[in-house]
């Protein structure tokens, strides 16, 4: 999981780089609209298509007669239950394309999240960083926090015994990308840290190894299986999009947007919805 991690956020990361300094929403479209092809490519490739064209026309059969015999109760029930056999018809071949995008789609989002869920820290603002330990492990001897040139850790460190959890407050005095060391009992351990406004991938968290850890934080590699820890973290601010004035979650302007592009160019790759 690791690897593919790595090959798709470079691939994600290369796709947005000439991007990353202009408003996020303009990244977002060009991601929306790839994303909107590929769902298209996938619908035509694995769907029905014949069968939907049929369904849709039958929709629309009962639709028009509800319009033409709506002075007969009777058939306006019959149409109407005919309507809602025809639609879970529809979304039965519908699932077929949806099972083959739900994969690809929720690593693509994973990846998206890191970009355009989180802004940078702001000089000179404080931001908290927990160490959780694992349940099974002693509480630590030494535990300490190092902060690079650029930034400057304001606190000694805090123990929440009941948490297991180790805190500290962290200032960054300037943009750039940097890298806070965690030392318990004589081991080291990293955290990357990142301040630039541009989209780029920012990690708040890095956990212990596993398949779901790994599968919905992706930006960062894992923490070694015999640290002990359970995550290192790092409170970014989350960031929202401005889409046509309105300010929202990034995933709601992406689906928006990728659902608007798929029905505008239907008809150009020849698929119907």
């Amino acid at each position: 999981m690791t690897l593919v991690n790595a090959v798709l956020g470079g691939l994600v990361t290369g796709l947005l780089y000439p991007f990353r300094t202009l408003p996020p929403i303009v990244g977002l479209l060009v991601v929306s609209f790839l994303t909107a092809i590929a769902m298209l490519v996938v619908f035509r490739a694995t769907s029905n298509q014949d069968r939907i064209a049929a369904v849709k026309r039958s929709i629309h059969a009962g639709l028009f007669e509800i319009r033409l015999f709506n002075d007969d109760l009777r058939q306006i029930l019959r149409s109407q239950i005919d309507i809602l056999r025809h639609n879970l018809t529809y979304l039965r071949l519908s699932l077929v394309p949806m099972v083959w995008m739900i994969v690809p789609l929720l690593l693509v989002i994973a990846q998206l999240q890191f970009h355009y869920g989180y802004r940078g820290l702001e000089p000179e603002h404080a931001v908290l960083v927990k160490v959780q330990f694992d349940a099974d492990v002693p509480a630590p001897r030494n535990i300490s926090l190092e902060a690079p040139e650029g930034m400057r850790v304001e606190t000694q460190v805090a123990w929440i015994p009941t948490l297991r959890e180790a805190a500290w407050r962290v200032v960054a005095e300037a943009p750039g990308d940097y890298e806070l060391s965690v030392h318990v009992d004589g081991r080291t351990f990293t955290k990357a840290v990142r301040t630039s406004d541009a989209v780029i991938p920012r990690s708040p968290v890095k956990l212990a190894p596993g398949f779901v850890n790994q599968l919905l934080y992706p930006a960062e590699a894992p923490l070694p299986a015999d640290s002990g820890l359970a995550s290192i973290e790092l409170t970014y601010p989350e960031r929202e999009i401005s889409l046509l004035g309105w300010e929202t979650h990034w995933l709601v302007a992406f689906f928006i947007l990728s659902i608007v592009i798929a029905f505008a160019l239907r008809n150009r790759f020849g698929v119907v919805l």
